[in-house]
């Protein structure tokens, strides 16, 4: 499980200005690996031995470390004030997420000898990095202890591995966008820009290549591990064998054609002309490469599969994609939220999809046809959803996504799925977060988001928040739900 995401092994370089003692880095970088290797997994970390840098030849010699340790992620750890220019080149040239930190004083008693002065090194080093057109991930407060620094130092690994997934990612999509979905069609340029790379197929291409497996000898196999999932949910048992199918036609797929790159999300068609054609929805086979970790998004939503990926490498969990689908009726609030909950009918919506929501995120499954689409074809050709009530717990509701004239933007809120029952159809839930009904208004909507939106199963907004910035998404241009006393741009004061 879960082998679509990257491995993040991170370099600690501890630099020192010449005219401060070398002795303050090299002895507080050695603390500060003692303490993450006391509280956090000591494979993420590497101790970078060769030098400490205050150099330019330094930094090539300390570069060329941890490229042969296998590093992929770095940390610059100002152990005194830090020489600007070297250890700005050190994240420069280094080719992966780099994050810049500094050491505390330790005592009033060393003030003379032992003062690093680390917290306006800092400074400098900020300006150098601007200077230079490089990005770095600066804490919120970068100066701190020991412990305090290895705390920041895991805040920063699924922040790493959110940049590293990104650049070594592949989308493969499937069909142009249905009709009457232009929210999903969105500038495929960004992702450029992100360093993503996007293979746009046919839905031909993935017609032929399922009926190429049609007597493929594992799909006894998967047809087993389905029913195993699914257990007493096990409703439409007759289509299983087509699923099984289908989803070893997605995963050779990706193994045929990742090419140069380690990674892939899938953005998939699911309908009008699919379910008359393959004769299922694809919506359960979905839910099982999510749970796998290669996200897959509906209607050819690209930049959800995006989102979608960027939540799995953040919360190294399954993550799944939602319409913001409906409101919460008043009846329903007044009989099982209010006086319960802190929260107002207008902080309530419900996330729905047909069906692509992994098994291991319901609270109960079944196996069940397509309500919608049936309104209009034979049940028979329906088959394939994952229908169940979402497990309440904490979630993040977040999206990046490309506006129509390919400006990058995204938004980012924290909030929770009630352990309310939905009364509802597909993979649904209730959902709440403070303020949902300004949020939706004055970020949703005057933003001009489409109605799918990304779920990670967690409170992840702060990595979240960070990758975005990393990647460069403007910070006036990251959305999030406003508290009650902050008034959005766009909100009229009188009202």
């Amino acid at each position: 499980m879960f082998q679509n995401l990257p491995k993040v092994k991170i370099g600690i370089v501890a630099v020192s200005r010449d005219c401060f003692p070398e002795s303050l880095s090299v002895s507080r970088r050695e603390a500060l690996i003692k303490a993450y290797k006391a509280k956090y997994d000591a494979e993420n970390i590497y101790e970078c031995p060769v030098c400490i840098v205050e150099s330019e030849i330094h930094m090539v010699q300390a570069l060329e470390d941890v490229k042969k340790a296998g590093c992929n992620a770095l940390v610059v750890y100002l152990g005194n004030f830090g020489p600007e220019i070297s250890e700005t080149l050190l994240a420069k040239h280094f080719d992966g997420p780099a994050m810049f930190v500094a050491a505390a004083e330790e005592s009033g008693n060393s003030l003379m000898d032992g003062r690093g002065d680390a917290y306006c090194g800092m400074l400098n080093a900020s300006y150098n990095l601007k200077l230079r057109n490089i990005k770095a991930y600066i804490p919120e407060y970068p100066v701190g202890t020991a412990e305090e620094c290895a705390d920041m130092i895991q805040e920063f690994v699924p922040i790493a591995r959110g940049i590293i997934g990104l650049s070594d990612l592949k989308i493969i999509s499937f069909g142009p966008r249905p009709l009457n979905f232009l929210a999903c069609n969105a500038p495929i340029k960004q992702l450029y820009n992100l360093g993503v790379e996007i293979e746009e197929n046919s839905e031909l291409d993935l017609f032929e290549a399922f009926n190429k497996h049609a007597d493929d000898a594992r799909i006894p196999e998967v047809v087993k591990d389905m029913e195993a999932e699914l257990g007493k949910g096990n409703m439409k048992p007759e289509i299983l064998p087509k699923l099984a199918q289908y989803e070893l036609t997605l995963l050779d797929w990706v193994e045929a054609h990742k090419g140069y790159r380690k990674y892939v999300a899938i953005a998939g068609k699911c309908w009008p002309a699919f379910q008359t054609q393959f004769g299922f929805v694809p919506c359960y086979v979905n839910s099982r490469l999510t749970g796998m970790g290669i996200p897959v998004s509906c209607e050819v939503d690209i930049y959800g599969a995006l989102s979608e990926f960027i939540g799995t490498c953040v919360s190294e969990d399954a993550v799944t994609l939602l319409d913001i689908n409906n409101s919460v009726p008043a009846d329903m609030y007044e009989e099982n939220i209010k006086g319960k909950y802190d929260y107002t009918l207008k902080d309530t919506f419900m996330g729905f999809h047909c069906g692509n929501t992994s098994s291991k995120k319901l609270s109960a499954c079944s196996m069940k046809y397509q309500k919608i689409m049936a309104r209009s074809l034979p049940v028979e050709v329906t088959n394939g959803t994952l229908e169940g009530d979402i497990a309440p717990g904490d979630i993040t509701f977040f999206r990046l996504q490309s506006t129509a004239d390919a400006q990058i933007r995204g938004y980012i809120a924290h909030g929770e799925v009630l352990p309310v029952a939905t009364k509802s159809f597909g993979a649904i839930g209730v959902f709440a977060i403070p303020e949902m009904g300004r949020f939706y208004r004055h970020v949703l909507i005057e933003k001009n988001y489409p109605h799918h939106g990304a779920v990670a199963f967690g409170h992840f907004g702060k990595a979240i928040y960070e990758v975005f910035k990393y990647v460069g998404v403007p910070v006036d241009e990251i959305g999030y739900n406003q508290p009650k006393e902050a008034r959005y741009p766009t909100e009229n004061p009188f009202a």
